[in-house]
């Protein structure tokens, strides 16, 4: 049974069973990373989990649409590889909160989003999905056994016309598997106090990462996120308020043992794949997060079939791909949308913004 609330704003919240297989289409985005986080940090997975718990919540009801809330890519992806500590992730993040905020207040993300060009933003888009697809082909080569059984679900119950209620299967077929590994965990409140896994540490290395993030997180997260609101919700959200709530969230919840956080296509996409529509979706998300936090023991998410992640990352890479090429028409946007998409995948989705930007500034003039 679906139930809907409507609000002075004209703000629906549905929370149906579309909505819920939608808000997981946010959560193959975060969990993947979340787990080799823990393996390699000393991050605090509770409070990372409440962090992401509360946000999505909170930014669902602000929107009144399932707006994702995920973690910094770039940021996440150098403390996994070692390249930062958790202190100097913490660090960046807050870095990231303050620029985020002070250009979202100053209306600077809206100015460079008229510069950029739409087919730059549809590159970058296009280029999260090919990077969710590599990442999705790494999982499942951690057992292809798996990978392929999890594909045949997908498939077989996209076949009979129940292709969102796959995702609940396959996530409930993988927290069996988890659970079945690790034992069930005892529930505990995560201790409330500033900094749990580490204070900040504001070193060169937080420096450079926060710059690297910079430029995915305003491309993708600010710019092309607030065009896809308009493509798949038809909902005119600025690029300038995704900067100020993304500054909002790192700020807040990091000194209580968070990550950085930021909205982004790929997240907003998936849920769109998997049947959310209304802000139900994040609230439904936001409270599976917090009682996550509850039993989130490290054995358990270590114990989860990676694999079965890498198959509902396959679905999430397909939809944003197609919604990168959809409404480009001429030869000259899909050459760029592609150039940009490839550099971002093979060096890096800030250094394919800032090439894609030039080079739509040349091919302008000479127009």
């Amino acid at each position: 049974m679906a139930y809907s609330i409507g609000s002075e704003t004209e703000r629906e919240f549905d929370f149906s069973a579309s909505e819920l297989t939608g808000a997981l289409g946010d959560s193959v985005t975060v969990l993947p990373l979340l787990v080799a986080l823990a393996a390699t940090t000393s991050v605090s997975v509770p409070h990372v989990l409440v962090g992401f718990g509360v946000f999505q919540i909170v930014w669902g009801v602000y929107y009144g649409m399932p707006l994702s809330v995920e973690p910094m890519k770039a940021l996440i992806g150098l403390a996994i590889v070692g390249s930062l500590s958790y202190p100097e992730l913490a660090a960046a993040g807050l870095l990231a909160g303050v620029v985020l905020l002070a250009v979202g207040r100053l209306g600077l993300v809206g100015r460079l989003q008229r510069v950029v060009g739409e087919p730059v933003i549809r590159g970058v888009q296009f280029a999260v999905a090919l990077l969710l697809l590599e990442s999705a082909v790494g999982l499942s080569l951690e057992s292809l056994p798996v990978a392929a059984a999890g594909l045949a679900v997908v498939v077989a119950l996209a076949l009979v016309g129940y292709r969102q209620s796959s995702v609940l299967v396959v996530l409930a077929l993988g927290a069996v598997a988890a659970v079945a590994t690790a034992g069930v965990p005892t529930p505990r409140l995560p201790e409330l106090t500033l900094f749990p896994a580490g204070g900040p540490a504001f070193t060169t290395a937080a420096l450079e990462g926060t710059i690297a993030q910079l430029g995915m997180t305003i491309g993708n997260a600010a710019i092309a996120t607030a065009l896809l609101c308009g493509d798949l919700y038809d909902r005119d959200v600025s690029a300038d308020d995704l900067s100020q709530s993304m500054g909002v969230t790192c700020l807040a919840a990091i000194p209580f043992g968070g990550i950085p956080m930021c909205h982004g296509s790929g997240g907003l996409a998936g849920k769109y794949a998997f049947g959310a529509r209304t802000g139900g979706a994040n609230v439904l998300l936001g409270v599976g997060y917090l009682a996550l936090a509850l039993v989130a023991a490290g054995a358990v998410l270590a114990a989860f079939p990676l694999a079965l992640l890498g198959v509902l990352l396959v679905v999430v890479a397909l939809e944003l791909g197609r919604a990168a090429f959809a409404p480009v028409e001429d030869a000259r946007a899909l050459a760029l949308v592609v150039g940009v998409g490839v550099v971002g995948l093979a060096v890096n989705v800030g250094v394919a913004f800032v090439l894609g930007t030039v080079a739509f500034r040349l091919l302008s003039r000479g127009a």
